[in-house]
Protein backbone atom coordinates (compact mmCIF):
# COMPACT_ATOMS: atom_id res chain seq x y z
CA UNK A 1 0.00 0.00 0.00
CA UNK A 2 1.39 3.79 -1.17
CA UNK A 3 1.89 5.87 2.15
CA UNK A 4 0.14 9.07 1.24
CA UNK A 5 1.36 12.05 3.61
CA UNK A 6 -1.62 13.21 5.47
CA UNK A 7 -1.45 17.32 5.61
CA UNK A 8 -3.08 19.37 8.33
CA UNK A 9 -4.82 22.23 6.38
CA UNK A 10 -4.77 24.67 8.55
CA UNK A 11 -0.60 24.85 8.93
CA UNK A 12 -0.06 26.77 6.27
CA UNK A 13 -1.29 28.22 2.75
CA UNK A 14 1.16 25.57 1.27
CA UNK A 15 -0.52 23.11 2.99
CA UNK A 16 -4.06 24.16 2.56
CA UNK A 17 -3.17 24.21 -1.30
CA UNK A 18 -1.77 21.02 -1.33
CA UNK A 19 -4.85 19.32 0.58
CA UNK A 20 -7.40 21.14 -1.40
CA UNK A 21 -5.90 20.20 -4.75
CA UNK A 22 -5.47 16.47 -3.63
CA UNK A 23 -8.87 16.52 -2.58
CA UNK A 24 -10.76 18.50 -5.72
CA UNK A 25 -8.71 15.95 -7.85
CA UNK A 26 -9.58 13.13 -6.09
CA UNK A 27 -13.41 14.07 -6.25
CA UNK A 28 -12.69 14.44 -10.49
CA UNK A 29 -11.42 10.61 -10.32
CA UNK A 30 -7.96 11.86 -11.57
CA UNK A 31 -4.88 9.88 -10.30
CA UNK A 32 -2.08 12.49 -10.16
CA UNK A 33 -0.60 11.64 -13.08
CA UNK A 34 -3.56 12.20 -15.45
CA UNK A 35 -4.10 15.51 -13.85
CA UNK A 36 -0.44 16.08 -14.95
CA UNK A 37 -1.29 15.05 -17.99
CA UNK A 38 -3.78 17.87 -18.63
CA UNK A 39 -1.87 20.47 -17.51
CA UNK A 40 1.59 19.54 -19.36
CA UNK A 41 3.85 18.48 -16.34
CA UNK A 42 4.46 15.07 -14.17
CA UNK A 43 2.51 13.43 -11.88
CA UNK A 44 5.19 13.00 -9.50
CA UNK A 45 5.37 17.40 -9.28
CA UNK A 46 1.53 16.99 -8.60
CA UNK A 47 2.38 14.64 -5.92
CA UNK A 48 4.87 17.12 -4.27
CA UNK A 49 2.62 19.91 -4.95
CA UNK A 50 0.03 18.00 -3.07
CA UNK A 51 2.55 17.34 0.05
CA UNK A 52 3.51 20.54 0.60
CA UNK A 53 6.66 19.56 -0.56
CA UNK A 54 7.05 21.76 -3.64
CA UNK A 55 5.37 25.40 -3.89
CA UNK A 56 2.54 26.00 -6.61
CA UNK A 57 3.64 28.85 -9.04
CA UNK A 58 0.98 30.88 -10.56
CA UNK A 59 0.96 29.02 -14.06
CA UNK A 60 0.16 25.86 -12.39
CA UNK A 61 -2.40 27.44 -10.31
CA UNK A 62 -4.16 28.46 -13.37
CA UNK A 63 -3.96 25.12 -15.38
CA UNK A 64 -5.60 23.30 -12.59
CA UNK A 65 -8.41 25.94 -12.09
CA UNK A 66 -8.97 25.25 -16.02
CA UNK A 67 -8.62 21.07 -15.77
CA UNK A 68 -10.79 20.90 -12.94
CA UNK A 69 -12.98 23.53 -12.84
CA UNK A 70 -12.25 24.85 -9.68
CA UNK A 71 -13.38 29.08 -10.79
CA UNK A 72 -10.15 30.51 -10.24
CA UNK A 73 -10.15 29.29 -6.51
CA UNK A 74 -6.02 27.88 -7.31
CA UNK A 75 -5.33 31.34 -8.75
CA UNK A 76 -6.58 33.19 -6.07
CA UNK A 77 -5.32 30.80 -3.00
CA UNK A 78 -1.45 30.94 -4.93
CA UNK A 79 -0.86 34.41 -4.00
CA UNK A 80 -1.04 33.37 -0.19
CA UNK A 81 1.23 30.54 -0.83
CA UNK A 82 3.66 32.66 -2.57
CA UNK A 83 3.80 35.28 0.48
CA UNK A 84 4.19 32.96 2.81
CA UNK A 85 7.56 32.30 1.26
CA UNK A 86 8.48 35.38 2.16
CA UNK A 87 11.14 36.25 4.73
CA UNK A 88 8.99 36.11 8.01
CA UNK A 89 9.65 39.74 8.60
CA UNK A 90 9.22 41.20 5.36
CA UNK A 91 5.65 39.88 5.49
CA UNK A 92 4.23 42.46 7.02
CA UNK A 93 5.76 44.98 4.91
CA UNK A 94 4.93 43.51 1.75
CA UNK A 95 1.30 43.07 3.07
CA UNK A 96 1.25 47.11 3.48
CA UNK A 97 3.24 47.53 0.11
CA UNK A 98 0.28 45.74 -1.63
CA UNK A 99 -2.31 48.63 -0.16
CA UNK A 100 -0.18 51.55 -0.75
CA UNK A 101 -1.16 54.20 -3.12
CA UNK A 102 1.95 55.82 -3.39
CA UNK A 103 5.41 53.89 -3.15
CA UNK A 104 8.50 56.05 -3.28
CA UNK A 105 12.23 54.49 -2.97
CA UNK A 106 15.90 55.30 -2.94
CA UNK A 107 18.07 51.81 -3.68
CA UNK A 108 21.97 52.30 -3.54
CA UNK A 109 22.66 48.98 -4.54
CA UNK A 110 20.17 47.15 -6.54
CA UNK A 111 17.29 47.79 -8.47
CA UNK A 112 13.67 47.75 -6.53
CA UNK A 113 12.65 44.64 -5.94
CA UNK A 114 9.13 45.57 -7.93
CA UNK A 115 11.25 46.04 -10.62
CA UNK A 116 13.64 43.44 -11.15
CA UNK A 117 13.76 40.83 -13.57
CA UNK A 118 13.31 37.14 -12.58
CA UNK A 119 16.88 36.64 -13.91
CA UNK A 120 18.00 39.34 -11.76
CA UNK A 121 16.35 38.59 -9.01
CA UNK A 122 17.79 34.69 -9.18
CA UNK A 123 21.25 36.19 -8.97
CA UNK A 124 19.96 38.39 -6.34
CA UNK A 125 18.37 35.95 -3.63
CA UNK A 126 20.37 32.74 -4.35
CA UNK A 127 23.99 34.43 -4.00
CA UNK A 128 25.01 33.00 -0.89
CA UNK A 129 21.69 30.45 -0.38
CA UNK A 130 19.72 28.51 -3.22
CA UNK A 131 17.41 26.69 -0.93
CA UNK A 132 14.10 26.90 -2.08
CA UNK A 133 15.11 29.47 -4.19
CA UNK A 134 12.24 28.58 -6.74
CA UNK A 135 10.01 29.50 -5.00
CA UNK A 136 11.61 32.64 -3.28
CA UNK A 137 12.02 34.08 -6.52
CA UNK A 138 8.31 33.29 -7.59
CA UNK A 139 7.15 35.06 -4.45
CA UNK A 140 9.06 37.99 -5.83
CA UNK A 141 7.66 38.38 -9.21
CA UNK A 142 4.40 37.97 -7.11
CA UNK A 143 4.87 41.39 -5.01
CA UNK A 144 5.24 42.77 -8.75
CA UNK A 145 1.87 42.10 -9.67
CA UNK A 146 0.48 45.61 -7.81
CA UNK A 147 1.86 47.36 -10.59
CA UNK A 148 -0.65 45.48 -12.84
CA UNK A 149 -3.88 46.13 -11.46
CA UNK A 150 -6.46 48.25 -12.89
CA UNK A 151 -5.64 51.15 -10.48
CA UNK A 152 -1.90 50.80 -9.67
CA UNK A 153 0.45 52.36 -6.72
CA UNK A 154 2.26 55.61 -8.24
CA UNK A 155 5.58 53.93 -7.95
CA UNK A 156 8.57 56.58 -7.88
CA UNK A 157 12.23 55.09 -7.41
CA UNK A 158 15.97 57.15 -7.19
CA UNK A 159 18.52 54.76 -8.09
CA UNK A 160 22.30 55.32 -7.50
CA UNK A 161 24.25 55.19 -10.50
CA UNK A 162 26.15 52.45 -8.63
CA UNK A 163 23.01 50.03 -9.01
CA UNK A 164 23.82 50.39 -12.82
CA UNK A 165 27.18 49.17 -13.01
CA UNK A 166 27.03 46.41 -10.15
CA UNK A 167 27.22 43.64 -12.41
CA UNK A 168 24.73 41.26 -10.48
CA UNK A 169 24.36 37.44 -12.56
CA UNK A 170 26.56 38.68 -15.11
CA UNK A 171 26.52 40.83 -18.22
CA UNK A 172 23.25 39.54 -20.07
CA UNK A 173 20.96 39.70 -16.95
CA UNK A 174 22.53 43.20 -15.95
CA UNK A 175 21.31 43.96 -19.98
CA UNK A 176 17.94 42.44 -19.72
CA UNK A 177 17.86 44.58 -16.22
CA UNK A 178 18.23 47.65 -17.55
CA UNK A 179 16.17 47.12 -20.80
CA UNK A 180 13.19 46.19 -18.37
CA UNK A 181 14.00 49.61 -16.34
CA UNK A 182 13.93 51.64 -20.27
CA UNK A 183 10.79 49.56 -20.69
CA UNK A 184 8.91 50.74 -17.54
CA UNK A 185 8.45 54.56 -19.32
CA UNK A 186 5.07 53.04 -20.84
CA UNK A 187 3.96 52.82 -17.33
CA UNK A 188 3.13 56.27 -16.53
CA UNK A 189 2.76 55.53 -13.05
CA UNK A 190 6.63 53.98 -12.50
CA UNK A 191 9.11 56.48 -12.59
CA UNK A 192 13.07 56.02 -12.69
CA UNK A 193 15.57 58.71 -11.98
CA UNK A 194 19.64 57.91 -11.33
CA UNK A 195 21.21 59.89 -9.17
CA UNK A 196 24.91 60.20 -10.63
CA UNK A 197 28.21 59.67 -9.61
CA UNK A 198 29.02 63.70 -10.02
CA UNK A 199 26.84 64.71 -7.22
CA UNK A 200 28.79 63.81 -4.76
CA UNK A 201 27.82 63.69 -1.06
CA UNK A 202 23.78 63.46 -1.09
CA UNK A 203 21.28 62.95 1.38
CA UNK A 204 21.09 59.24 0.59
CA UNK A 205 24.76 57.81 1.82
CA UNK A 206 23.40 56.50 4.86
CA UNK A 207 21.65 53.91 2.36
CA UNK A 208 18.56 52.29 1.08
CA UNK A 209 14.70 53.34 2.14
CA UNK A 210 11.37 53.37 1.13
CA UNK A 211 8.41 55.56 1.78
CA UNK A 212 4.41 54.08 1.81
CA UNK A 213 1.68 56.70 1.34
CA UNK A 214 -1.96 55.54 1.79
CA UNK A 215 -5.03 56.75 0.87
CA UNK A 216 -6.52 56.08 4.67
CA UNK A 217 -3.67 55.10 6.83
CA UNK A 218 -0.09 56.80 8.11
CA UNK A 219 2.77 57.10 6.08
CA UNK A 220 5.60 54.27 6.57
CA UNK A 221 8.79 54.58 5.93
CA UNK A 222 10.63 51.12 5.67
CA UNK A 223 14.61 50.66 5.85
CA UNK A 224 17.00 47.17 6.17
CA UNK A 225 19.92 46.35 7.10
CA UNK A 226 21.47 42.61 7.23
CA UNK A 227 19.53 40.76 9.25
CA UNK A 228 16.28 42.39 8.90
CA UNK A 229 14.16 45.22 8.02
CA UNK A 230 12.26 47.82 9.67
CA UNK A 231 8.71 49.53 9.52
CA UNK A 232 7.71 52.70 11.36
CA UNK A 233 4.89 55.13 11.54
CA UNK A 234 6.75 57.62 13.76
CA UNK A 235 6.24 61.21 12.46
CA UNK A 236 9.68 62.30 12.88
CA UNK A 237 10.95 59.46 11.02
CA UNK A 238 8.52 60.07 8.35
CA UNK A 239 9.55 63.76 8.37
CA UNK A 240 13.30 62.69 7.77
CA UNK A 241 12.72 59.93 5.19
CA UNK A 242 10.12 62.24 3.39
CA UNK A 243 12.96 65.21 3.33
CA UNK A 244 15.91 63.20 2.27
CA UNK A 245 13.86 61.65 -0.65
CA UNK A 246 12.83 64.94 -1.72
CA UNK A 247 16.72 66.07 -1.99
CA UNK A 248 17.39 63.00 -4.01
CA UNK A 249 14.84 63.63 -6.13
CA UNK A 250 15.99 67.25 -6.43
CA UNK A 251 19.71 66.01 -7.16
CA UNK A 252 18.86 63.40 -9.72
CA UNK A 253 19.03 63.36 -13.47
CA UNK A 254 15.62 63.74 -14.98
CA UNK A 255 13.07 61.01 -16.06
CA UNK A 256 14.43 61.32 -19.45
CA UNK A 257 18.45 62.30 -18.69
CA UNK A 258 17.70 59.11 -16.37
CA UNK A 259 16.89 57.39 -19.02
CA UNK A 260 19.74 57.98 -21.34
CA UNK A 261 22.08 57.25 -18.77
CA UNK A 262 20.42 53.68 -18.59
CA UNK A 263 21.19 53.06 -22.07
CA UNK A 264 24.44 54.65 -22.61
CA UNK A 265 25.34 52.41 -19.53
CA UNK A 266 23.70 49.36 -21.03
CA UNK A 267 25.21 49.61 -24.32
CA UNK A 268 28.97 50.16 -23.45
CA UNK A 269 29.70 48.38 -20.45
CA UNK A 270 26.97 44.91 -21.10
CA UNK A 271 26.46 45.27 -25.27
CA UNK A 272 26.93 42.92 -27.09
CA UNK A 273 30.41 43.15 -28.84
CA UNK A 274 31.76 41.32 -31.85
CA UNK A 275 34.38 38.77 -31.08
CA UNK A 276 37.23 37.89 -33.02
CA UNK A 277 35.34 34.91 -35.36
CA UNK A 278 32.56 37.75 -35.78
CA UNK A 279 30.50 36.26 -33.21
CA UNK A 280 28.50 38.54 -31.31
CA UNK A 281 29.97 38.04 -27.26
CA UNK A 282 28.09 39.22 -24.46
Amino acid sequence: MVHIRSLDPSASPLDYYGFELRRRREEAGLKQSQLGACIFVTGSLVGQIETAKKVPTRDFSERVDAALGTDGMFSRLVGLVLRSQLPHWFQAYAEMEAKAAYISTYQAQLVDGLLQTEEYARAVLGFRNEDNLDARVAARMERQRILDRETPPLMWVVLSEAVLHQEVGGPEVMRNQLAHLLELRGREWVKVQVLPFAVGAHAGLPGTFTLLRFEDDPDLVYTEDFVQGHMTANPAAIREGSLRYDHLQAAALSVEDSAALIARVMEERYGHRPGPDGRTLA
